[in-house]
């Protein structure tokens, strides 16, 4: 490939190179827009308003935080890496394939690889939200391991709760820059566990993931919820 561009830029007079390379350029620029269909942008909208309701309870401060939903086609519309999660504009989301690999030249988060693996192994899933709240940062201070939760009326806002009779844990994972490695972590401990409705990371946020952006919109307020009373019933120090 590099050979045969060397032999047309030393072969292709000046004035001609500019038009062609312009000409390839606008037509990697069409093919890019040829991928994101309606759906992308109709699943664009809707990770722009979860956003927006995020941010305004203050779970996303900064430009922490990033959000992701799958299409039909099994590509995934995720947010654009150092974006704002507030001020969100079609532009600001972007599209991957299911290994997290750019469709569109723009830069995913670092954290990809912890949506696509949820996606991977949990074919339901359509969509994965992961905030940067005060709630989920304090109580992985406080309990360290996992947050159990407990005869709360509000666990049946998560998929597969019908009874305030019910206990979950949410486990809590040390932060980690490797991110193949955190993901192999919450991988390793899914097999050991089973199955989960979120899960946090110390010292950052917690991820959790629906059927639909407004389902998993709808978990994440609950645990919001959840999370806020269990650090009020046992206080803000470390046991």
């Amino acid at each position: 490939m590099t050979e045969r561009l060397d032999e047309w830029l030393f072969s292709t007079k000046p004035g001609l190179q500019a038009n062609s390379f312009s000409s390839l350029l606008q037509s990697a620029k069409s093919f890019q827009m040829t991928l994101k269909t309606d759906e992308f942008h109709s699943k664009a909208d809707e990770l722009i308003a979860a956003g927006r309701f995020i941010d305004s309870k203050g779970w996303v401060p900064a430009t922490s935080g990033n959000f992701s939903a799958r299409l039909s086609n099994g590509n995934i519309a995720i947010t654009v890496s150092g974006r704002h999660k507030g001020h969100l504009q079609r532009d600001d989301i972007m599209l991957i394939d299911s290994d997290g690999r750019s469709l569109d030249g723009k830069k995913p988060s670092a954290e990809t690889l912890l949506h696509t693996s949820i996606y991977r192994r949990y074919p339901e899933v359509q969509a994965v939200l992961h905030p940067h709240s005060m709630n989920a940062t304090l109580a992985a201070r406080l309990f360290k391991h996992e947050i159990v939760l407990e005869d709360y009326e509000l666990l049946k806002a998560l998929a597969g709760i019908d009874t305030h009779e019910t206990r979950i844990a949410i486990p809590i994972f040390p932060n980690d820059q490797n991110i193949p490695r955190l993901a192999a972590a919450v991988e390793d401990y899914l097999d050991k566990h089973g199955d989960i409705h979120a899960y946090l990371i110390a010292g950052h946020g917690f991820y959790t993931w629906g059927s639909s952006v407004s389902d998993t919109l709808r978990h994440l307020e609950a645990l919001e919820f959840l999370f806020d009373c269990e650090i009020r019933l046992h206080g803000v120090k470390p046991r």
